[in-house]
């Protein structure tokens, strides 16, 4: 089986899962998420697109229930020994052969917890799940369940992290090397994926955000590329990836000259990041990290360009995107542990004068404070 985690870690997982059902009185979990199967069992794929879950009771019992694609994936991937398939006709309703399952694990009229908050988990799919238990058994969301046990990261887990932030500098390097005038930005991409696939990376769980001129406004990714003109500005936003673990860095880059405002938007997001580094301490609160954040841009006369969020924390997630639980957001309670890898970006759209510039990185949390993982220097480069 190809499991990037010893035999311990996993036991050691399931049993804080086990131990978190208990305590919230939860007969048995069924999970939607991806990362969950992942990190609970190894299991990967994405055949999540359909429908698919992972029951866990409190006996210990693990079964899951996936289509025929998957079952030599389940069975290469992880350490799952009870693989069930629904068969695919017209008219379908696997939540059918979810019930089979939960009668033979003696579930009827127990109380199930359900991650409804997963991308494959459809609006469709969950009409007929709810339809389905209606009257059969007790549900209650239990989204978060697993999410706040994968927050904090093991040893294995940052040794995994440390290589995806490696392969986030490399990126980095091939952007300072081929971002120039009249290069398209087809071909800076390329190069960054190149380094990452060629390093034994992993495709990320979203694209990476590029784009120039007006383009570099942009805090998503678009499909059109542009060519680099003799005076231009380039935002791009991407992130190492290994065993799908993320690293994530974010820079805007002047292409020929500087424009003199990029010069102070860039020293107020290295102040950002310097404050929100100071305030990223176990026994702090996420909250506390954004109002650092949103101070200083504030003073600074950039509260009209600012974001509303500052960072998330980053793990081992599957498309659609990398952003993983919780969010560095004004209030956020969630209280800071060593363990935790949070992305930090700073980000400051000038819509007036059509500026960009952001900064961004990743950071593990430590006992003393935390360690940036990514080794490139902050400064404003001018290609």
């Amino acid at each position: 089986m190809g499991l990037h985690f010893s035999k311990e870690e996993f036991t050691s997982r399931k049993s804080k899962v086990l131990k978190s059902m208990k305590e919230q009185n939860i007969d048995a979990l069924l999970m939607f998420r991806q990362e969950s199967m992942y990190w609970l069992t190894g299991y990967d794929t994405f055949g999540y697109v359909f429908f698919q879950t992972l029951v866990l009771d409190q006996k210990g019992n693990i079964i899951l229930l996936t289509r025929a694609p998957d079952l030599r994936q389940a069975q290469n991937t992880s350490n799952i020994e009870d693989i069930r398939i629904w068969i695919d006709k017209d008219g379908s309703n696997p939540t059918n052969d979810l019930k089979i399952i939960l009668d033979e694990l003696e579930l009827k009229g127990k109380k199930i917890g359900i991650e409804y908050e997963a991308y494959g988990l459809t609006g469709r799919n969950t009409l007929i799940l709810n339809k389905s238990l209606k009257n059969y058994c007790s549900i209650v969301d239990k989204s978060e369940l697993i999410s706040k046990l994968r927050v904090v990261k093991s040893k294995e887990e940052v040794v995994y992290v440390k290589k995806a932030a490696l392969l986030a500098d490399k990126a980095l390097e091939e952007v300072w090397k081929h971002a120039k005038t009249g290069v398209n930005e087809s071909k800076i991409l390329a190069e960054m994926n190149k380094v990452i696939f060629e390093g034994g990376g992993d495709y990320p769980a979203n694209e990476f955000i590029i784009g120039s001129g007006e383009n570099a406004l942009l805090c998503r990714y678009q499909s059109e590329k542009k060519t680099l003109s003799d005076k231009d500005q380039l935002s791009i936003e991407w992130a190492g990836t290994f065993r799908h673990y993320h690293s994530a860095m974010f820079r805007t880059i002047p292409i020929g000259k500087a424009d003199p405002k990029h010069f102070k938007m860039h020293e107020a997001c290295v102040e950002a990041l310097k404050n929100c580094e100071n305030k990223l301490k176990p026994g702090n609160k996420l909250g506390e990290i954004f109002d650092v954040h949103a101070k200083t841009f504030d003073d600074l006369g950039y509260y009209k360009s600012r974001m509303n969020a500052c960072g998330y924390s980053l793990g081992s997630t599957f498309s659609p995107n990398w952003m993983d639980w919780p969010m560095l957001y004004t209030g956020n309670p969630y209280v800071i542990e060593s363990g935790n890898v949070f992305f930090m970006h700073m980000i400051l759209m000038d819509s007036e004068n059509q500026l960009a510039m952001n900064l961004g990185e990743t950071y593990l949390v430590t006992k003393e404070g935390n360690e940036r993982l990514g080794k490139q220097k902050l400064d404003l480069i001018v290609l």
